[in-house]
């Protein structure tokens, strides 16, 4: 053999092992490049799962908010409703006059009347307006004295210094407990759905 030939079979030796260096790393590098694109993909589809969850939380918070303010702007509009009707009743009540009046302020007198003791010392208060129309009822009342004003749509205020005790019989008390004890039928027919 011929130091030609073993030069040649050593080049071609190594020509044969870069090749299979070569394709080794092509093998590598394709395996290596596959493995990125796959982690690569699933991170794309990670994030997108987490920006869809995002979406979605943000969504929710945002409808659940919007529920919220409309729900409050709900009760608000009732209470203004509420609020208004109250106010008529009001005016009705403090509008009342004549017999109706009379009956009314009369029969707030006998209940409180009621609460004494017999021949206690008993000041009665009541609106201006009613000033005449309490002082003509307490004349069939021994004790009972008009003694002013009393801020209200109506009735009577009547305390005893004797007894040590305070009756507020007015208009506005009984529409306190009737509005109390009927609010939630009245805002259930007001607001039927």
């Amino acid at each position: 053999m011929s130091l030609e030939t073993v030069v040649e079979d050593i080049r071609e030796e190594a020509r044969a092992r870069a090749r299979d260096i070569e394709q080794d790393a092509d093998e590598r590098v394709d395996a290596i490049i596959a493995d990125a694109e796959e982690e690569a993909e699933e991170i794309r589809l990670e994030r997108q799962r987490e920006v869809e969850r995002e979406i979605a939380q943000e969504r929710e918070q945002r409808l659940s908010s919007a529920n919220l303010e409309a729900k409050q702007k709900r009760l608000e509009a009732r209470r203004n409703v509420l609020e208004d009707v109250r106010g008529r009743v009001e005016e009705s009540i403090a509008s009342i006059d004549g017999e109706r009046r009379e009956e009314l302020t009369d029969e707030l007198i006998a209940a409180t009347a009621a609460e004494f003791d017999e021949g206690a010392s008993v000041e009665v208060y009541g609106r201006t307006d009613d000033e005449a129309l309490i002082a003509a009822l307490l004349e069939s009342y021994d004790g009972y004295t008009y003694a002013g004003e009393y801020d209200c749509l109506g009735g009577v205020v009547a305390e005893s210094e004797g007894s040590r005790i305070r009756v507020n019989n007015t208009f506005d008390s009984v529409l306190e407990t009737v509005w109390e004890d009927n609010l939630k039928e009245a805002s259930d027919r007001l607001f039927e759905q």
